[in-house]
This record gives structure tokens, C-alpha cells and sequence, in this order.
């Protein structure tokens, strides 16, 4: 199934309904243009042309730099049930360190749901497991140097797992009410 609009390949239907038009090859355009044939093939795949490649294959085809500049970008189709089982599968393995992103990360990939929403709830994981490592480490050492119960670190990770469980519960809770995040980052680490 394509989770994208049908305007994916525009890109590619723009420069190349733009070359046919003017009745020119690839390799024409390219010698017109200066830009590589290797190059306007990438371009009429998909990808966007920038810079002095955009330039001059507007000069070349004799077209304002805006037409190729002015494509619409594809539009993601979120499958909501498939992005609240992303999230909530981080609380089933919140306990297992690691297995809180890989689980979702899985779905997400298999699910083929590679959106924003979903890069955000595996970012999301990833800084609370780096969080809680570190909170982790300084909780031994606050054991070691304030003479604390030994099963103090124990106490901590569990205060910690929780704590990730009520969060992925009130963002799945957000992702049905509102199709957002409540908790969410201003970056995401994929």
C-alpha cells in the first residue's frame, strides 16, 4: 500500500513533462543544460533539483526557476491504530532496556509507517532511555556514597519505568483525541 499521496513522483512528472515538451531527450537536456544525464535522471526519479542544477535546467528549459522550485511535497497518510501500537509497545518492554526502542522501531518499519509522528515517539524513547541510564548510574553511586539501602537503584529503575509508562499512556491517549503527541521533542534522533 503507498502511504503517500499520488503526488509523490510530481518531481519527476514536472522535469520530465517539461523535457518532453520542449522535444528533447535526457542527453539533449543535458548538453543544453551543463547538468550530468546521471544527474536529470536522479532529478526526473525524484529528486529535487537546488542550487546552480536548478538554474540552469530552468534556463535550459526555458521555464521560471519557481515552476521547478513550486512542487508540492507529499502529504504522509498516518494509519492512527498502527501509531498508538507503535507507542504502546514501548510500555510492554519499558522494563527491558534497549527493547523500548527497538519494538516500536520494528513495528514502525515493518508497519511502514515512517512519519513524523512516529519518528517522534522512537526519539522520545531513545532521550528517556539515555535519561534513565544516566539517572541509573548516579543513583549506584549515590548508593555507594551515602551509605543508601542496596536495593535502592532497584527502587529507582521501577520509579523510572513507570514513569515512561505513564507517559507513552498519555501521549497514546493524545494520539487518539487529538492525532498528536502531547509529550513530544523539538528535534527528532531519526
Amino acid at each position: 500500500m503507498n502511504h503517500y499521496s499520488t503526488n509523490t513522483n510530481k518531481k519527476f512528472m514536472n522535469i520530465k513533462i517539461l523535457r518532453t515538451q520542449k522535444h528533447l531527450t535526457q542527453e539533449e537536456l543535458a548538453e543544453k543544460s551543463g547538468v550530468s544525464i546521471r544527474t536529470i535522471q536522479r532529478i526526473e526519479a525524484g529528486q529535487e533539483p537546488k542550487g546552480h542544477t536548478a538554474r540552469a535546467l530552468s534556463k535550459a528549459l526555458d521555464v521560471d526557476l519557481t515552476i521547478l522550485n513550486n512542487i508540492e511535497k507529499p502529504k504522509e497518510i498516518v494509519n492512527y491504530s498502527l501509531v498508538k501500537l507503535i507507542n504502546l509497545s514501548s510500555a510492554f518492554v519499558s522494563f527491558i532496556p534497549l527493547f523500548n526502542i527497538l519494538v516500536p522501531l520494528a513495528i514502525m518499519y515493518f508497519g511502514k509507517q515512517i512519519n513524523t509522528l512516529t519518528k517522534q515517539i522512537i526519539s522520545l524513547q531513545i532521550l528517556w532511555t539515555i535519561t534513565s541510564a544516566i539517572i541509573f548510574l548516579l543513583a549506584g553511586s549515590l548508593k555507594l556514597s551515602l551509605s543508601l539501602p542496596h536495593r535502592f537503584p532497584l527502587w529507582v529503575m521501577i520509579f523510572l519505568t513507570l514513569i515512561n509508562i505513564i507517559l507513552i499512556i498519555i501521549n497514546t491517549a493524545s494520539i487518539d483525541k487529538n492525532k498528536r503527541l502531547y509529550f513530544k521533542l523539538n528535534f527528532s534522533f531519526i
